[in-house]
């Protein structure tokens, strides 16, 4: 048997009673799969450096000289403080560290993205509850948001650039 008082209309003034009751627009939808996604690549990004003992960007590519006098390309990942201290070096194919490398990147962006989409889904209550201080909600969420932006962007141009270069180099 249900209680009457669960089933009450929303209150104008204190909004649903339940939070199920609140529904989601696309929107947040979206950004609920963002975050999703961040985790998980993450997630994946994390074994992956696990297993490997690194990933491509701590690594390096190098030019080898074999034994019979010719050189060739070496891919190599490295992994602080996963088999050592200082890390030790691991070589790996280059498919395997071109995608270490974009996986390194990708991590940037969706970590990026999923900031963003916490601060769009927190925004409501930030700025009701930064209404009197003395930076206002609206404010803090468009400097923050900013700022994220900002710092992903400047992380994913550097991480590329360094992707070019060692691909380049040799």
């Amino acid at each position: 048997m249900s209680n009457p008082a669960n089933n009450a209309l929303p209150n104008k003034l204190t909004g649903p009673r339940d939070v199920g009751d609140a529904p989601l627009c696309p929107w947040d939808r979206l950004h609920i799969r963002i975050i999703t996604v961040g985790m998980l690549n993450f997630l994946v990004y994390t074994l992956l450096y696990a297993a490997l003992g690194g990933d491509a960007h701590n690594g390096a590519r190098k030019i080898v000289q074999q034994a019979d006098g010719t050189t060739r390309s070496a891919y190599f990942v490295r992994g602080h403080y996963i088999r050592s201290l200082l890390g030790r070096e691991r070589e790996v194919s280059r498919t395997l560290w071109i995608y270490s490398y974009i996986h390194s990147i990708s991590v940037l962006l969706t970590s990026g993205a999923m900031i963003i989409s916490v601060l769009v889904l927190a925004r409501p209550h930030i700025i009701a509850t930064m209404r009197d201080g003395a930076v206002g909600g609206r404010t803090f969420v468009n400097v923050f948001g900013s700022i994220v932006v900002l710092i992903t962007s400047f992380a994913v141009i550097l991480f590329v650039w360094n992707f070019i270069q060692q691909l380049g180099s040799g």
